[in-house]
């Protein structure tokens, strides 16, 4: 009876500690010094932020109305007024590419953010439960998978029309099976371990083993997987715009900026409409994928010093 009595109270102090959140504060801080001691990732997180805060705060930053046409000013090159230089219509580059940023960061963040929301929250707990659920989960997820991304996205865009929040269903639509799959492969993992087995024991529900107890321990490869995601889908948005299908021509985005550079003339003569929100677009999926391989290695347990 003392053994028995001495190993609930061990458990109720391993739980109270757990409750508290002192059990993975050590482990935690842990994983942000590693993090922080990755220079690509501190030089990723630089940047992601210098141009997220660029973008939020373009009011405060930009003199120039992106909208705005003035036709006396068309095509001028960079200088002291405008930074950037000026489109085929007069228009402020340097003002589109920090209003473009809004945009296309939100389409790329929100639209992977959406899409772990839909496949975590669907992998978590079909792997957790298995059977007939996890079956039909699996299944759905392979038609999607089963198609080439990028036509499959034409395809809706053709049928949905062209708005921005189209563009972000299609996204979410197109990108929530990866996130499935990963978030799946880890809790037909988890859920073989011990404590699983103990929660399941003492009688603790299905939902608040899968949410609370077991997707804690799945959120490092999840975190890294968003950040690849937004990077991807910052570059398709970039891709779609730039081709004319993506987010509607009269809204400043980093791909319909690049749209101009259709015309060959702009190409060989203008290179201040495309360069500059091409580098933009460049160091922020940079500094996003060095952000994901940080996260990565500070997160992963085999790659722990």
């Amino acid at each position: 009876m003392s053994t028995s009595a001495a190993l609930n109270r061990r458990f109720d102090k391993l739980k109270a500690l757990e409750e508290s959140g002192k059990l993975k504060s050590r482990g935690s801080g842990r994983a942000f010094r590693k993090l922080l001691s990755n220079r690509l990732a501190v030089l990723g997180l630089v940047m992601f932020t210098i141009i997220l805060l660029a973008s939020v705060f373009a009011p405060l930053i930009a003199e120039h109305d992106p909208l705005r046409v003035d036709l006396r000013s068309r095509l001028l090159p960079p200088s002291a007024e405008h930074w950037f230089g000026t489109d085929m219509t007069g228009r402020d580059v340097f003002a589109r590419v920090l209003y473009g940023g809004r945009i296309s960061i939100l389409v790329g963040l929100g639209s992977a953010l959406l899409a772990a929301v839909v496949g975590v929250g669907i992998g978590c707990y079909t792997g957790y439960k298995g059977g007939w659920i996890d079956t039909v989960a699996l299944r759905t997820s392979e038609i999607f998978m089963s198609f080439p991304q990028l036509i499959l996205v034409l395809m809706l865009v053709a049928i949905v029309g062209q708005s921005l929040v189209n563009l972000i269903l299609i996204f979410v639509v197109t990108g929530w099976g990866p996130m499935y799959r990963m978030a799946r492969a880890r809790m037909l993992s988890i859920r073989e371990e011990e404590f699983v087995q103990a929660l399941e024991s003492f009688g603790v529900g299905s939902i608040r083993i899968a949410y609370k107890h077991m997707l804690p321990n799945a959120l490092g490869p999840i975190m890294v997987n968003i950040t690849l995601t937004t990077a991807m889908f910052i570059l398709a948005e970039a891709g779609l715009s730039f081709l004319g299908l993506g987010v509607p021509l009269q809204i400043p985005t980093w791909g319909n900026i690049l749209n101009a550079a259709q015309d060959l003339r702009i190409l060989q003569n203008y290179w201040w409409i495309w360069l500059p929100v091409g580098l933009v677009i460049s160091s922020f999926v940079l500094a996003v994928n060095f952000i994901g391989d940080g996260l990565r290695d500070s997160t992963d347990p085999t790659m722990q010093g």
